[in-house]
């Protein structure tokens, strides 16, 4: 029987874009789905670089106007990979066309903008769903499997850290994610947002933030414009304001009564995508690194006291949720199949009619923690990310 088809328009061709690309080619190819997308077209603001990534990563045509694509009657879903000021028009305009929408993560740039994206699909009626695709790596969906089956027993403590050091010198030049008017905000919303849904989807709500935010490097070269694009900027370049932040660390307080502490930085020298996390319950303990995404650590207090320690899991199993459909046991996976994974849980949703799971409701909840963490840093105070709401 012919699956049904889905025609998507992706909305974005840069990083986002090549990681999203590349999990529509092979979603069908090694799941077993309902539904299968068809990759109809690719938009971006320059017209010949949304061509060359359409040739290049294998979708139908290319477009330069975004809001024509989300009108089109042949479009069934509108995925956004764009820099964050362009997330709300953008869902917002597609909710209102009738289109299923994903959105890159955060959200958007403010609590205020990713309220009314969720309130715009939830009018519409359309499915919605943010891709928070670090939930789709095998070994952490493993911990949260761990975890509600109480081998943990209560949780005490969530620690978090996600570390980077790509704009340590300071002649790195002041590019988007760097502004404020266009990423929202700097390691916060780009490094902190994918830790906060970690915390969300294993431990549960944040009660409570008190926040520090800090800029080391408060001026930085700015990029000329050349054609085809952004040149490399000189000695002699104009300087331009950093107006995000460099690094934003938080205690955090849950509602069950566990207590966190989350750091994000791009200035970890050393560091070049260091997410990880740490459990620990009243009967165990769970370890992670995204450096070291196939392997989760375990510590039992059940285990007998001659053998008790951390063991490292390599979640590789076909028992391990989403392996089965890749390789053999042993036969690691990367970055690019949590991607596939997010597909996977979306389409299959959409064509159960179930809600896709992270949506809009869960980067709502996000982006409430995100600015609750600023407020505090700005008031020195502690404050509540349910006020916000």
């Amino acid at each position: 029987m012919p699956k049904r088809k889905l025609n998507v328009a992706l909305i974005g061709y840069q990083f986002m874009g090549k990681a999203h690309s590349n999990a529509y080619r092979q979603v069908a190819r090694y799941f077993d789905i309902p539904v299968e997308p068809v990759m109809k077209v690719i938009c971006g603001l320059n017209a010949e670089g949304a061509a060359n990534a359409a040739a290049r990563l294998g979708w139908e045509e290319s477009s330069a106007d975004w809001q024509q694509v989300v009108r089109r009657p042949d479009i069934d879903m509108v995925d956004i990979c764009t820099p964050g000021h362009m997330h709300a028009p953008m869902a917002i305009a597609a909710a209102e066309a009738g289109k299923t929408v994903l959105c890159e993560k955060p959200l958007a740039n403010s609590l205020a903008e990713a309220q009314a994206m969720l309130s715009a699909v939830t009018k519409a009626g359309v499915p919605h769903g943010i891709c928070h695709n670090y939930r789709k790596v095998p070994a952490i969906a493993l911990a949260r499997q761990l975890i509600e089956e109480g081998r943990l027993g209560t949780i005490y403590h969530f620690r978090a850290a996600y570390l980077q050091d790509w704009i340590i010198e300071p002649s790195f030049p002041l590019v988007w994610r760097l502004q404020k008017e266009l990423a929202g905000s700097g390691a916060h919303g780009d490094l902190n947002a994918h830790i906060i849904d970690l915390a969300h989807f294993l431990i549960g709500d944040i009660a409570e933030v008190c926040g520090h935010m800090v800029t080391f490097i408060k001026q930085r070269p700015k990029l000329a414009k050349a054609a085809g694009g952004l040149a490399a900027t000189s000695s002699t370049a104009e300087m331009g304001e950093v107006t995000v932040d460099d690094a934003t660390l938080f205690l955090a307080r849950f509602e069950n009564g566990a207590v966190g502490t989350f750091e994000a930085t791009r200035f970890a020298q050393g560091r070049k995508n260091c997410n990880r996390f740490e459990i620990n319950g009243s009967k165990g303990s769970l370890a992670f690194d995204l450096e070291r995404m196939n392997e989760l650590e375990f510590y039992s207090a059940d285990d007998p006291a001659h053998a008790q320690g951390f063991r490292t899991i390599l979640a590789t199993e076909g028992v391990h949720p989403y392996v089965g459909a890749w390789w053999p046991p042993g036969h690691i996976i990367g970055y690019e199949h949590t991607f596939v994974h997010v597909l996977y849980d979306a389409l299959t949703a959409i064509a159960e009619g179930r809600p896709i799971s992270p949506n809009f409701e869960d980067g709502v909840r996000n982006q409430a923690v995100l600015e609750a963490v600023e407020v505090s840093a700005q008031e020195r105070r502690w404050v509540s990310p349910g006020s916000l709401l």
